[in-house]
C-alpha cells in the first residue's frame, strides 16, 4: 500500500484501521502520530505496524435504518433550525413550538434568541442549541470562550461552532486546536455538547482530514459539514469521509441544504447520527408525520 493511492472512500463507514489509513496516508498524513495527538508528519509508506490502532466502528446502514423506521425517530435526531439573520421572535417562537411538538433532537438558534427559545422550550425536555462563531469562523478564542460561557447560562445545552478555517488553511494547527479545546472545555465543564463545524466545501481532502483530526482531538462531541452559508453543503461523500476518520469517537453532524427525505436517508447512509436542517417539518411529512 502506497501514500499514493487513492482513497476509496466507502458509503459504509463501519470500517477498521485500515481503511481509515488509506484516507490518511492520501493526504500525506502519518496515521500512527495522528493516535497521539495533532502533530502530522509526511510519509512515503505506510508501515504495517501502524495498522494496529482502531478507532471503533459505527453501523450506518444499521443507524440509518432504525432513524427511517417512522418519523418519531427521525424527528429524534434532527436539529430544527433556524439561524437566518431576519429571523423574528414569532420565527422563533414557532420554530420551538414545532421542536417542542416533533420532538427533535434540538431547536438551533442564534445567540440572541437563545432566551427567547430557552423560555418557549421550559419544561418539554427539547434542548436549546445556539451557533458560536458563525458562519464564518474568524472570532477571537477569548470571544468565543465568553459567547460559549453566556449562552450557556442562558440555557443552551448544544453549541455549534465553525472552526477558524483562515488559520486552518495557513497551515497554523495548534492555534485551530487551541481555540476548539478552548471551546470544548468551556461547554464540557457546564455539560454542555460541541459541535465543530468544518465547512467542507472550503476545504481540499487534507484540510478535511486534519481539520476532522484536530477537532476530535480537541474534544469536539459531533464535527459538522457545513454552516449552510458557503458555496456548498452537505455530501454523503463528505459524511462518508469523516466517519471514516472518526470511527466511533465523536458524531457526525450533516447540514447544509438539506431539503427533502432522499437527500437525508443518503447522508444517513453515509455515516450521520445527527441531522441540521430548516426543511424538517417538511421532510417529517414525508415520512408520514402529521
Amino acid at each position: 500500500m502506497r501514500a499514493s493511492t487513492q482513497p476509496q472512500v466507502p458509503l459504509n463507514c463501519g470500517k477498521p484501521a485500515r481503511a481509515r489509513l488509506v484516507l490518511l496516508a492520501a493526504a500525506g498524513l502519518d496515521a500512527s502520530r495522528v493516535t497521539k495527538g495533532i502533530t502530522f508528519m509526511k510519509q512515503t509508506a505506510v508501515q504495517e505496524s501502524s495498522l494496529d490502532f482502531d478507532y471503533g466502528s459505527f453501523d450506518s446502514a444499521g443507524f440509518a435504518a432504525s432513524s427511517l423506521a417512522n418519523w418519531p425517530s427521525l424527528a429524534a435526531i434532527i436539529d430544527h433550525t433556524l439561524v437566518k439573520p431576519g429571523a423574528t421572535r414569532t420565527h422563533i417562537e414557532h420554530l420551538c413550538t414545532d421542536a417542542a411538538r416533533y420532538r427533535f433532537a434540538c431547536a438551533v438558534v442564534n445567540p440572541v434568541w437563545v432566551p427567547v427559545a430557552v423560555s418557549v422550550l421550559a419544561g418539554t425536555g427539547i434542548a436549546v442549541g445556539a451557533v458560536i462563531g458563525s458562519p464564518l469562523g474568524g472570532s477571537l478564542v477569548s470571544t468565543l470562550r465568553q459567547e460559549a460561557a453566556a449562552i450557556i447560562r442562558l440555557g443552551a445545552r448544544e453549541l455549534d461552532m465553525v472552526l477558524p478555517i483562515g488559520l486552518l488553511k495557513s497551515g497554523n494547527h495548534a492555534a485551530v486546536q487551541r481555540t476548539v479545546h478552548t471551546v470544548a472545555v468551556a461547554a464540557h465543564h457546564h455539560g454542555a455538547v460541541l459541535k465543530v463545524t468544518l465547512e467542507t466545501s472550503l476545504l481540499t481532502m487534507e484540510e478535511k482530514l486534519r481539520a476532522a483530526e484536530i477537532s476530535i482531538q480537541a474534544g469536539a462531541d459531533f464535527i459538522k459539514t457545513s454552516t449552510g452559508s458557503a458555496t456548498g453543503g452537505a455530501t454523503p461523500a463528505d459524511v462518508a469521509l469523516l466517519r471514516g476518520i472518526s470511527g466511533a469517537r465523536c458524531g457526525i453532524k450533516a447540514s447544509g441544504g438539506i431539503r427533502n427525505l432522499a437527500q437525508l436517508r443518503a447522508l444517513l447512509e453515509a455515516g450521520a447520527n445527527r441531522i441540521g436542517c430548516s426543511a424538517s417539518v417538511a421532510i417529517l411529512r414525508e415520512l408520514g408525520s402529521d
